[in-house]
Formats: C-alpha cells, sequence, structure tokens
C-alpha cells in the first residue's frame, strides 16, 4: 500500500501530525508512505523513520509570485512538477489532515483512490470536502488536534498503539549546540529553561514585561540557567526581555530547525506561548509548558507527557499571571528533582 500525508504547515500542526505516519508505520511496516509539506516546514521531516519520500510545495511563494505573466508560468511549471511527483508516486490513500482549499487540490493531484479528510463540520475550509471521498468526523473523546488527526485512521481500521513523534537526532549538531552552552558558561549539570517568547501573531505574545519577571524569579528560585530563543525577526524581542530583567539570560544563537531541535534537547524546561518551538519541544519529550489565550489549551497545548498548558481566564494573554507561571515551572522543576 502506498500512502500520502498532506500536511503543508504550520512547524506546530506538522509536528503534531507526526503521530499519525508513526501509526501508519507500526500497523504496515511494509507500507510506502509519501508526505506533501510546504518546503519552510520540510526540515522537521527529513530522516523521519516513518517516511519514505517528502514532497516539497512552496505555496507562499506561489502567492507572492502571481504579478505578472512570467511569474504565472513559473507558478504553472512549479504546479505542475507537483502534480507529476504525485502521480509518479501511485497512491493508494491519501490522508488530507490539513483541511484548506490547497490542501485538497493537492490531495486530487493525486489520483488516489481513497482521499480521507474532514467532514465539512472539521474543515478550515469548507469547500476541501469536494477533494476527499472519506469524510471523518472525530468523535466528541478527541479533544486535542493530534487525536483529531489520528481520527482520519478509522477508515482504514488502524487504532494507534501509541502516541509518538519521532524526530531524528542530529548528534553532531547537539554537540554543537552544548559546545555554544558551554562557551556562555551553561555546564552540563545546570538547570537550563528556556524561553520562547515570539509569535507570528502579536494576539499569542506574552506581554515581555511578564517574560522579564519569570527569568529573573526562576533564576533566583531555582539557580536555573535561562536561555532565551528567538526565530525570525525575534531578536530584538528577547533583547527587550534581557535588558529588562536584572539577570543576564544567554541569548541563543540564530537556528535552523534542525538546530534549534538540537538546542531544545539540551534544556530541562521550556516556556512560551502556542507556537511551533514550543510544540517541538513537547515533541521532543522535553518538559514544557505551553501558554494559551486566544486559542484552546485543551484542543492546541503542547502535547505530551512533559507537557503542560495553562489558560488564559480571560482568553488573552495578560489574562495570564507570572506567578501562575513560575508556580507551574516550580512543580515541574520540583518533580524532576
Amino acid at each position: 500500500m502506498r500512502f500520502g500525508i498532506v500536511k503543508l504547515s504550520s512547524l506546530g500542526d506538522v509536528i503534531h501530525a507526526l503521530p499519525v505516519a508513526h501509526a501508519l508505520r507500526q500497523a504496515l511496516p511494509t507500507a510506502y508512505i509519501t508526505w506533501v509539506v510546504e518546503a519552510r516546514e520540510q526540515a522537521i521531516l527529513e530522516g523521519n523513520p516513518d517516511l519514505d519520500v517528502l514532497i516539497p510545495v512552496d505555496t507562499r511563494r506561489w502567492r507572492k509570485r502571481l504579478r505578472s505573466p512570467s511569474d504565472l508560468v513559473k507558478v504553472g511549471r512549479s504546479i505542475l512538477e507537483v502534480r507529476r511527483r504525485l502521480i509518479d508516486a501511485k497512491l493508494d490513500v491519501v490522508l488530507d489532515l490539513q483541511g484548506l482549499v490547497k490542501s485538497g487540490l493537492l490531495t486530487g493531484m493525486s489520483g488516489a483512490r481513497l482521499r480521507i479528510g474532514f467532514s465539512r463540520r472539521f474543515c478550515r475550509e469548507s469547500l476541501n470536502v469536494c477533494f476527499t471521498n472519506a469524510r471523518v468526523t472525530p468523535p466528541p473523546s478527541a479533544s486535542h488536534v493530534v487525536q483529531q488527526y489520528l481520527a482520519q485512521l478509522a477508515p482504514l481500521r488502524i487504532t494507534p498503539k501509541e502516541i509518538a513523534f519521532p524526530i531524528a537526532p542530529n548528534v553532531a549538531l547537539e554537540r554543537r549546540m552544548g559546545d555554544f552552552l558551554n562557551d556562555q558558561g551553561v555546564k552540563p549539570h545546570d538547570l537550563l529553561v528556556g524561553l520562547n517568547p515570539g509569535a507570528r501573531r502579536r494576539e499569542k505574545c506574552w506581554p515581555l514585561a511578564a517574560y522579564s519577571q519569570l527569568a529573573q524569579r526562576l533564576s533566583i528560585e531555582t539557580g536555573a540557567r535561562i536561555l532565551l530563543l528567538w526565530g525570525p525577526g525575534e531578536d530584538q524581542i528577547a533583547r527587550a526581555i534581557s535588558d529588562g530583567s536584572a539577570v543576564r539570560p544567554v541569548f541563543a544563537p540564530h537556528t535552523t530547525l534542525p538546530e534549534l531541535a538540537a538546542l531544545l534537547r539540551h534544556c530541562l524546561l521550556v516556556i512560551g506561548s502556542d507556537t511551533g518551538p514550543i510544540h517541538l519541544a513537547a515533541a521532543l519529550g522535553v518538559g514544557t509548558i505551553g501558554l494559551c489565550g486566544p486559542t484552546s489549551a485543551a484542543r492546541n497545548g503542547p502535547y505530551g507527557e512533559r507537557a503542560r498548558a495553562i489558560q488564559s481566564p480571560t482568553g488573552t494573554m495578560d489574562g495570564i499571571s507570572v506567578e501562575s507561571v513560575v508556580e507551574a515551572a516550580l512543580e515541574y522543576v520540583k518533580s524532576e528533582a
């Protein structure tokens, strides 16, 4: 059997879909599994033992380049190349975990006999149902998005034996990140807490002053070294937190996704809002505290045995108190002692 998974973005969503590929591989060890993913998120899937082939697409660039006839030609060629690869894959079954029109188009391009997607009520864009022929409504017990994605295995009569997030380790990168931390005075036995203040959506960002207070409290009350994580365009945010704290956190280097994963593996605990790096930390088995304001902690919080989430009582990020985060962090540190 040849399976395709269409889950394009974003980073956190792709990570939450990893258990689907793992469940397929566990149930059908000889299956051929292809994953269609945005080029920006591709790196997190590379080396994944559950996957045979990755088909990257760049719908973000396609949208940006629709400005002239020559751009249209280039985009058209790119789309035809993706279509060719999908047809050449000779997929029997495709699972559309995205629920958008663009993911539906890719699912339809595959020519797969069985195209599984969500029912209209669960699709992010209702027209997605035009491209699928087996539609799933997750049961009420599937409160988290990870469980909702796994519900798409029901038409295949596959029940996951375990929920796992295989992300290939990179020993060389982990050693390099360890050397970086050592240069910053962080020793292997030190308690390292990562703070990830950035988020693409501003309404997901916890106040910078709150992060500064958190860094100071955790440093004083646990003796932790604080690592400030940042992504593209977020370095000034991290610096503002550092400048606003009486302690001097370690400022993370610029990292690729594999480098970020290697750096996160050195942390005992990572704290931040509902963003990709937080979900990556949880998938790696690192202690994680997710801060959820406008998003639901029950549906979108970090998932895993060491993952916890704090839901704002007001639905906004400033409704989460520093005290509640400190309390959760101290409880976790104590449990790991």
